[in-house]
């Protein structure tokens, strides 16, 4: 069974700075793309930034140059540093990870519960 957990929302300030990881764990031979999405309430969930396994990264035009993906394949694990914070920032932050979990080269994409970013004065 694969689990895939988010970690490090929380209140911050506008300006401020957070940085949210998530780890995949359980069965998993492979993981090829691992990535963030958010919703804000009455919204959809939209593309915040994606980074595949050999680094390449990609970026939605309203995070470009204040967030910052990465990650540590021997560790499973993603993050997300989010600074310059924006009131728009605030949601509710999703993880994914795209996984061979039977070791047959097909990938399947496992979302964690979700970490909650608020933005307040």
């Amino acid at each position: 069974q694969v689990q895939v957990v988010e970690s490090g929302g929380g209140l911050v300030q506008p300006g401020g700075s957070l940085r949210l990881s998530c780890v995949a764990s359980g069965s998993i031979f492979s993981i090829n793309t691992m990535g963030w999405y958010r919703q804000a309430p009455g919204k959809q969930r939209e593309l915040v930034a994606t980074i595949t396994s050999g680094g390449s990264t990609n970026y939605a035009d309203s995070v470009k140059g204040r967030f910052t993906i990465s990650r540590d394949n021997a560790k499973n694990t993603v993050y997300l540093q989010i600074d310059s914070l924006k009131p728009e920032d605030a949601a509710v932050y999703y993880c994914h990870a795209d996984l061979d979990p039977y070791g047959r080269s097909t990938f399947y994409r496992y979302w964690g519960q979700g970490t909650q970013v608020t933005v307040s004065s």
